[in-house]
């Protein structure tokens, strides 16, 4: 990877925090879903957090394509990332474990990361677009 490459990716990922409300895009058919939702950045992967009976888990189970918008600010100017990929559902009770621990608002709506109605998506990032702040042009590089 060259330097530019390598200092602009660092750059994007500089604009995740823990956590982040985001929209995240699935797809119901041949339609868009848009929705706001909290993004969790934890062990340099990203998560959701979310009910097994939502709609944006069937929609995943039928299409695990998503994108999502990270909209932020510098100053008086705003910038974006958009990431797209897939979402996985994770099943794997280690990791609900690690992420359940590490959501500082899971006790609010789960028990325990075995409750049945939790459901754990891995965002796998594929390809970004970033706008910086003042910028005219958007950015793209595959992850």
């Amino acid at each position: 990877m060259d330097e530019k490459l390598a200092n602009l990716k660092k750059e994007v990922w500089s604009h995740f925090e823990h956590t982040q409300i985001i929209f995240l895009a699935t797809a119901e058919g041949n339609k868009p879903r848009v929705r706001p939702i909290t993004l969790i950045y934890f062990n340099d992967k990203f998560w959701i957090t979310t009910g097994i009976d939502s709609a944006k888990v069937k929609q995943i189970k039928e299409n695990p394509n998503i994108e999502f918008c990270l909209l932020f600010k510098e100053g008086e100017y705003n910038g974006y990332i958009r990431g797209g990929g897939l979402a996985n559902i994770i099943e794997d009770s280690k990791i609900r474990k690690s992420v359940a621990d590490n959501t500082p608002f899971f006790k609010e709506y789960w028990e325990s990361p075995d409750d049945p109605n939790f459901a754990l998506l891995e965002i796998i990032v594929r390809e970004i677009e970033y706008l910086k702040p003042e910028g005219f042009l958007a950015e793209r590089f595959s992850v």
